[in-house]
């Protein structure tokens, strides 16, 4: 005679979910826009996690850096080109 078992089983899935795991309220693809947009994640090392301690901190600092940064970027190219054309 043969024992009876339920389909999960069967076809070999199982609940591996955790009792005290609630998605009861959980709303489907309520991130997926913002996840769809990309991210860029940056790992700040502690040695400067004194410095930059949030998000607010370090988008502020490299926003006054942007500038220089870029005006250092068109001043290398001009000087490249510079140096191509002799």
């Amino acid at each position: 005679m043969r024992k009876k078992t339920n389909r999960r089983a069967r076809n070999g899935m199982r609940d591996t979910m955790r009792p005290e795991y609630d998605f009861s309220g959980a709303v489907r693809g309520v991130t997926a826009r913002r996840y769809a947009q990309g991210t860029n994640i940056a790992v700040i090392d502690p040695d400067v996690l004194d410095v930059f301690p949030d998000a607010a901190t370090i988008n502020q600092t490299l926003r006054a850096l942007a500038p220089v940064i870029r005006r250092r970027r068109a001043e290398s190219k001009r000087g490249r080109a510079r140096q191509k054309s002799n």
